[in-house]
């Protein structure tokens, strides 16, 4: 475990995952594919490349409340997932991972866990409360509306309208 996964991975986390219709590597090439969030994101205004290729990854991702963050790859699994931190440049950082399963030929799940920044300052005993009744729920729902982006466009094969599954309070 790098030095940075110790730092983030001591914080409460969110997770959801998906399952897709579609082989790990059709999913592996959907979810490394540079400005993939563009067709992806249901609250993605705009995803463009700092950096794509040899070794190194970063993108700028544009919400559509005009927030926005940059994530740049701190490890990636050619084939199997990556990590990323995400946040305001030179501001507070969440750390996130993507991370594919084969459940067969033609089958396969995606995870995503973040380790949000928000909180992050506080004790987990003082956090915990708030991260149940608040941080989880909303994170929940936007891993749940990226996810369903994703499995959206692989089916329709055409971009994610904005806001399909309806408004999030942080990023519409």
């Amino acid at each position: 475990m790098s030095v940075i996964e110790k730092k983030y991975t001591r914080r409460l986390s969110v997770s959801y995952s998906k399952e897709f219709n579609i082989d790990s590597s059709t999913l592996w090439a959907l979810v490394s594919s540079p400005n993939n969030l563009n067709d992806c994101h249901p609250f993605c205004q705009s995803n463009k490349v700092v950096q794509w290729g040899g070794g190194e990854y970063s993108d700028i991702l544009v919400y559509l409340n005009g927030r926005t963050y940059l994530r740049r790859f701190q490890s990636w699994s050619e084939g199997s997932g990556y990590s990323l931190l995400i946040g305001e440049e030179d501001g507070p950082q969440s750390y996130v991972v993507w991370h594919i399963d084969s459940l067969g030929a033609s089958q396969s799940r995606l995870t995503i866990i973040v380790y949000p920044f928000i909180l992050a300052k506080l004790p987990k005993p003082l956090a915990y409360l708030p991260h149940v009744l608040w941080v989880r729920p909303r994170l929940r729902s936007y891993l749940n509306s990226v996810l369903s982006g994703f499995q959206y466009h692989v089916e329709s094969k055409v971009p994610i309208p904005r806001n399909h599954f309806g408004k999030h309070p942080w990023f519409s």
